[in-house]
């Protein structure tokens, strides 16, 4: 009887631990995919409408460019066969593409194609100005031969031929949204193609005829959570694969770089691509005022507020461009010296009985942005509460970039990428003005910033800089930085690093040259 009894509890003990084996088998099967993980809810799906990050990270996955930026920062054919072949005047550029490429709808990618996707862009797009500044009209030469027309000669062309809001769409499934956004779906020639998509999570499966080299895993889930607690959580249990950087909390940041350093996690980094900055609106007073501005410039002390704010993970930033893309250490804007800063404004008439009043604007979905503005209102406190007082305004993000042209803040912390890896983007979208009077844009990309600050002399340089190359053409975007730094509209704070963290079972993270994830490269180890 003891012996029957026995071998019953072994043969329990046997199913138990067969179940806990389907458990665990079952387990691993659901993980064949990749989760990964970042902040915000994706709206919209759309090339033409796309400008964040964690959008432009699901794209670059979905669809191809005509070109890349490589490792030597070179342009390096994808969708087009070779080089562009530019006209003796500089007008005309030639773009043969690749041939036997396939939408994800089984449509053939072709000339056709590629110029219905650029026209939809430059109708539609978000930062349709890009191509509108530059291109005169588009024509198909061959079925896979595209000739761009433009109004004069461009040297930033190639660089933007590089941008993922260019990928091209499938004319079939878009024929319905020619003058419209294609929020909810997206048809392209990426290694991924679509499964699934809502707000919070995305489903990415490898695209079985993909041209180019398939993806090392099995698809990718993306997760969007809602704030900086639940991401950090959710790498922390292991319930998702992949961490991205943005909207961290930067002292989770610190513990998960610590994570690195004891082997429990891997990482991977890009090249510094986003800029954090203070705008000012600059069309009415005190803020009309240049001088005053100027003296605001010699009030950010970007050392202690990258140590406060971000343990030194974000680096102080005195330009607003990235420095590697003008291939040398460039700084304009003044360092902090509060002496300076309260001579300028006694010349104003402040300091003592007058007390210069600035409302800050930070938006209150990022959380660097709230310790850097009580950081800067500390420092002010601390240093020049005789001249200045800061007062804190916290605002949602998407209700703060649909105020920002309407000139609804005086003074608001933004951060910017560009959309492709050169001066230019982010220079024009700072800081072109179609419009100007007495340093006041009335009409052009300074209004959607925020700023209403233009300069002739500035604007000169940036259209010059189209007929330059090379060691040439950096020069004279550094002359309007330099510009923009004595207009003082901008006060540029920090630069960031797009980062990454992944299970130990994961690869490590690999980056573009635009500062997103090799999607396909990812893989369970």
């Amino acid at each position: 009887m003891i012996k029957i009894n026995y071998i019953k509890d072994i043969l329990k003990v046997s199913s138990i631990l067969l179940i806990l084996f389907q458990l665990s088998c079952a387990q691993q099967k659901k993980r064949e995919n990749i989760i990964v993980a970042s902040a915000g809810k994706i709206e919209s799906l759309d090339p033409a409408q796309a400008n964040t990050l964690r959008t432009l990270q699901i794209l670059s996955a979905l669809g191809d460019t005509l070109y890349k930026i490589n490792k030597q920062g070179n342009l390096s054919p994808r969708l087009a066969k070779d080089l562009p072949k530019v006209s003796k005047n500089g007008l005309l550029i030639d773009i043969p593409l690749k041939e036997n490429i396939s939408f994800h709808d089984g449509s053939i990618f072709n000339a056709e194609a590629m110029a219905f996707s650029l026209n939809r862009f430059r109708k539609i797009g978000t930062l349709n100005y890009l191509l509108n500044d530059k291109i005169e009209g588009i024509e198909v030469k061959d079925e896979f031969l595209i000739r761009i027309k433009l109004k004069k000669p461009s040297s930033s062309l190639k660089s933007l031929l590089t941008s993922v809001n260019l990928t091209p769409v499938s004319p079939n499934s878009y024929s319905n949204y020619k003058d419209s956004f294609n929020n909810k779906n997206f048809i392209g020639t990426g290694p991924y193609f679509l499964e699934s998509f809502n707000s919070s999570q995305q489903i990415i499966k490898p695209f079985n005829k993909y041209w180019g080299e398939k993806p090392k895993n099995n698809g990718i889930y993306f997760i969007n959570y809602s704030n900086s607690s639940t991401l950090f959580g959710a790498i922390k249990t292991k319930e998702v694969d992949v961490l991205i950087s943005n909207s961290i909390d930067d002292i989770q940041r610190l513990t998960l770089n610590n994570m690195v350093k004891k082997d429990k996690l891997n990482a991977g980094e890009g090249y510094p691509i986003e800029i954090g900055y203070i705008t000012l609106k600059s069309n009415k007073l005190p803020l009309e005022n240049k001088k005053i501005r100027q003296a605001l410039s010699y009030t950010i002390d970007r050392e202690l507020i990258s140590q406060q704010v971000s343990f030194g993970t974000r680096e102080p930033l005195r330009s607003i461009v990235p420095p590697q893309l003008h291939k040398k250490e460039f700084l304009s804007w003044p360092k902090y010296n509060p002496d300076i800063a309260r001579s300028l404004l006694k010349k104003e008439g402040y300091c003592e009985t007058d007390i210069l009043s600035i409302p800050l604007t930070f938006r209150s979905n990022v959380p660097a942005d709230k310790l850097l503005a009580l950081t800067w209102k500390d420092q002010i406190k601390r240093d020049l509460s005789d001249c200045i007082q800061i007062t804190l305004n916290g605002v949602e993000s998407t209700t703060v970039y649909k105020q920002l042209s309407e000139g609804a803040f005086e003074a608001v912390i933004l951060d910017w990428t560009g959309a492709y890896p050169d001066p230019e983007a982010y220079l024009t979208p700072l800081l072109s003005c179609n419009e100007i009077i007495k340093n006041t844009c009335l009409k052009g990309e300074a209004v959607f910033s925020g700023s209403f600050w233009g300069d002739h002399k500035l604007q000169e340089l940036l259209e010059k800089s189209e007929e330059l190359k090379g060691e040439k053409r950096l020069n004279n975007l550094i002359k309007v930085e330099q510009l923009a730094a004595q207009g003082s509209a901008y006060l540029p704070i920090w630069l960031v690093n797009p980062k990454a963290w992944s299970l130990k079972n994961i690869s490590q993270p690999e980056f573009s040259s635009n500062g997103l994830i090799i999607l396909k490269n990812l893989k369970r180890n």
